[in-house]
């Protein structure tokens, strides 16, 4: 990225800089602007610019900015060791990446003392180190540039986290070359007149030499759809109670309009108005429904809901049938965990040596309440339907749940059934950090206590917007710019609102609006580690993510997703190899090498273009339109009518920018 100088000015003027589309980091220096310590705490308190604070001679004021909310605070390596030291608990404290910085303003010395130099910042708390010296002959830029290929003890790599350049005339191309070599940002000026040093490009140069014609994305007002996780849930809830419950916010899509089909089978009567579902239901069944076989369209949950719900409802043995992927999607844990309620599974296919369950799938028997013990490392949605099953039993149940995966799943069902009245108390095992923290990545079981007797009965609320599918345009304006979602809530219990944590551990700049509105921002991205068990669906997007972050990420779950609309893992390693970017599996990680955008633009390692295959995953289609931002030529889909499962609207995200 590119860091705009800004000196000289009061904070009227700053704000007036920062406001410039082009500015996308800056670097203020307090020492040389017009600033009062009110000024110094508003600006770096209220700012949505990544801001480096600079402030020479001065650890006071550097430390107000720090306090403020400064995104990096440079240290010059040269201050006294008690500012140091401040200044180094004060970053840890507050979140600050601290860059200690070492310059020399005459000369450029031997490479002894320039590795000297470099491991004193290290040594000295940097997050990122920053070498600057006057270059007087190309051979001194070539000896400072070569600072990128040092190794130093005690530091994994210097991938984004050194910035070396040189000043004067034989320096400037190094301010460009550092960039070619992963430095997380370089330095420019808005004028020649407002050079902090010599030989600093201005903004206009720079963003031309790096940039070029390179568009980026910048869009807003984005609004997302229903989340169908939500929306089937409570599509299905309603066919089941008593009364007329209305659903605010609804968008149809594929899988939610299949909810609907399948809650008018079971006999509710559904009326569409604008986003709103007036739902009729069927109210406490004293009847067996004797259906014969029941089709969910090419969803998955709404199987592994209809399985036993039907089994406690049906009075009879009954079919669950499909279509599309959904066909070729192994049950997995079904007959196991239904075997456990006294229902029995069939249609088993022999498969690579193995007997696997597949849709169309038969089930008789009824549901049986009690006491069992199931597997939920198949995921969790066969557990959502025995959540809203059981409670229709005529006895209270208690489900222990072992080795759980997609556990906000689990608590989406239970505050949909809330809604409607169904009341289930559960309890999360596991160390005494996650039950502290309520970790799900550390949760080891989940034990629901679930009453039986219940009676779901009608109700109205708003169908949350759809996290899964904001990640895509999020992710989007952390790489290429910015973009502002709406209608999100930051409260939700959707599991992929985890893509606001793994985009501030990148560096990203997250922040909400008043109106609720989420705005992401462009800053230089660091390499990330991350556990998708329990969100198995930004896998897609946050691979693409990755492939953009400087150094290795690595991203745990990969195992969950050999059974979504497509083996999702060979999707999305076949995806990132085809587009030239280093990968592996290893184990159940996904270790993935990244490159930050500004690198790749000026090495022209730009994402390979060319013909893709969504394997017709709408995951995988949303992903490769992010990905193809970023990408050096056009890439075509195969199947782009795949999204209708979940987004039948995605916009193409090249016209939004």
């Amino acid at each position: 990225m590119i860091c705009t100088s800004i000196s000289g000015k009061n904070l009227a003027q700053i704000y007036e800089v920062l406001a410039r589309p082009e500015v996308e980091m800056a670097e203020i220096r307090i020492d040389l602007c017009e600033l009062s310590d009110d000024d110094i705490r508003e600006l770096f308190g209220e700012s949505d610019t990544p801001l480096v604070a600079t402030c020479r001679g001065n650890a006071d004021r550097l430390a107000l900015a720090v306090e403020a909310g400064a995104r990096y605070a440079d240290l010059e390596l040269e201050a006294p060791a008690s500012a140091s030291r401040h200044i180094q608990k004060l970053c840890r404290r507050c979140g600050t990446e601290l860059i200690r910085s070492y310059h020399d303003y005459e000369a450029t010395p031997d490479m002894e003392m320039l590795q000297m130099a470099l491991a004193r910042c290290f040594r000295y708390g940097a997050d990122i180190a920053k070498v600057v010296t006057m270059c007087n002959s190309a051979e001194d830029a070539a000896r400072l540039e070569s600072l990128y290929s040092v190794v130093l003890e005690g530091v994994d790599s210097l991938e984004g986290r050194l910035v070396a350049f040189g000043m004067g005339e034989f320096g400037k191309a190094s301010r460009l070359e550092c960039l070619r070599r992963s430095a997380p940002f370089t330095y420019a000026a808005l004028s020649d007149e407002e050079a902090t040093a010599p030989g600093q490009w201005t903004l206009e140069a720079m963003r031309k030499a790096v940039y070029g014609d390179f568009r980026g994305f910048h869009a807003s007002g984005i609004p997302m759809p229903a989340s169908k996780s939500f929306a089937q849930r409570a599509i299905i809830a309603a066919a089941l109670a008593q009364g007329t419950s209305h659903l605010g916010g609804y968008s149809p899509c594929a899988d939610s309009e299949a909810a609907i089909a399948l809650a008018r089978t079971l006999g509710a009567k559904v009326e569409k108005s604008a986003d709103m579902l007036a739902i009729t239901g069927i109210g406490p069944v004293r009847e067996p429904l004797h259906l014969k076989s029941v089709c969910v369209g090419e969803s998955g949950l709404l199987a592994r809901l209809s399985i036993p719900l039907l089994s406690a409802l049906n009075g009879e043995p009954f079919t669950v049938d499909g279509v599309g992927t959904l066909l070729k999607r192994p049950l997995g844990e079904a007959g196991g965990i239904m075997a456990s309620f006294g229902v029995l599974l069939g249609n088993a296919v022999e498969k690579s040596g193995a007997r696997e369950l597949y849709v169309p799938v038969s089930a008789k028997g009824q549901l049986i309440p009690g006491t069992a013990e199931v597997s939920g490392k198949g995921g969790s949605q066969l557990i959502s339907g025995l959540l809203m099953a059981l409670p229709l039993c005529n006895k209270d149940s208690l489900m222990l749940v072992s080795e759980p995966r997609s556990i906000p799943y689990m608590y989406i069902t239970l505050d949909v059934l809330r809604h409607f009245g169904v009341n289930t108390r559960s309890e999360m095992e596991g160390d005494a950090e996650m039950l502290e923290a309520q970790d799900w990545t550390c949760c080891t079981g989940v034990n629901f206590k679930v009453k039986g007797g219940q009676t779901y009965h009608a109700a109205d609320f708003a169908i949350e917007s759809d996290w899964s599918a904001a990640a895509n345009f999020l992710v989007a304006g952390a790489l290429f710019g910015s973009v502002e979602v709406s209608g999100l809530d930051m409260r939700s219990l959707q599991a992929d609102l985890a893509i606001v944590d793994i985009l501030v551990e990148t560096g990203a700049v997250v922040s909400q609006m008043e109106d609720g509105t989420v705005a992401v921002k462009r800053a230089p991205l660091e390499a990330f580690s991350t556990d998708l068990n329990h969100a198995p669906d930004l896998f897609p997007i946050v691979s693409v993510l990755a492939a953009f972050c400087a150094g290795e990420s690595r991203i745990s779950g990969i195992g969950r997703l050999a059974v979504k609309e497509s083996n999702r893992a060979e999707a999305i390693v076949g995806m990132l190899t085809q587009m030239g970017v280093e990968c592996a599996v290893e184990g159940d990680e996904l270790v993935v090498e990244g490159e930050p955008l500004t690198s790749r633009i000026l090495h022209g390692r730009m994402l390979k273009g060319g013909s893709y295959t969504t394997h017709h995953d709408h995951r995988m289609v949303m992903a490769l339109k992010v990905a193809s931002i970023g990408a050096e030529s056009p890439i075509v889909l195969d199947d782009e009518a795949c999204v209708s499962k979940s987004f039948p609207g995605f916009p193409d995200l090249t016209a939004l920018a």
